[in-house]
């Protein structure tokens, strides 16, 4: 498994000393430490990143995420794909993720599972945008939610924003996709080709039985010449 930089991580850390909200309850009880952010990461020329909102329990116990109740929706469309069988534990989600590359907008886990505030995706809106820009050469990028999609308006131009709210007002939101010239710290910019999907949770009641079969249909286009 790739870890983050020595600098990158240290970044990380500091910014996230103190940081309100933080579930550290539950790093206390998996023996980990809260400063240290959770991410999966994956090989530099993957084709698909899957980005999502931030860690659950689950998560923070294995310390890679996507790997919790919603996130094993995911891995498990996955393992069918390229396994020809059934998921039944945590190693086997583990080898499905691989070859995908992993982020979340932000690495930590917070109280009650609640989204992050808007001052908090903006803190660390640019150490993950540096994530995706430096360590992964791909385009397509899988979002999973609302939270995660509009992540790639924060610190944007009014166009990019506009068209993300569009595009996500649009009936077929989750069949479409589009492309969003994405601007990263130090000049780093790429234009990426976003792929909504709803939130895989088993609370998302509208989307949770027919989330796999939308990923299956997103998987069949973004790999069928791969």
């Amino acid at each position: 498994m790739r870890h983050l930089p020595a600098g990158l991580l240290d970044r990380f850390r500091e910014a996230a000393r103190d940081l309100p909200q933080r579930d550290d309850s539950v790093y206390a009880r998996a023996g980990r430490d809260p400063c240290d952010p959770v991410f999966g990461l994956g090989p530099r020329d993957a084709g698909i990143a899957f980005f999502g909102r931030d860690p659950g329990r689950d998560e923070v116990h294995v310390g890679v995420p996507f790997i919790g109740a919603g996130g094993r929706q995911v891995r498990r469309v996955l393992y069918r794909r390229h396994h020809h069988g059934e998921m039944v534990d945590t190693d086997d989600a583990l080898r499905a993720g691989e070859g995908y590359f992993w982020a979340n907008t932000v690495p930590y886990k917070p109280v009650g599972n609640r989204a992050w505030s808007m001052r908090v995706k903006r803190q660390f809106q640019p150490l993950v945008a540096e994530v995706l820009l430096r360590l992964w050469e791909g385009r397509h990028i899988i979002s999973l939610g609302r939270e995660a999609f509009f992540w790639f308006g924060i610190g944007q131009g009014r166009e990019v924003r506009q068209h993300l709210e569009y595009h996500w007002q649009s009936p077929n939101r989750f069949e479409t996709s589009l492309s969003v010239d994405f601007a990263g710290p130090a000049g780093m910019a790429r234009t990426l080709e976003i792929h909504p999907l709803p939130h895989p949770s088993p609370l998302n009641a509208t989307w949770f039985k027919r989330f796999p079969g939308l990923l299956a249909q997103r998987l069949e286009t973004l790999e069928e010449h791969s």
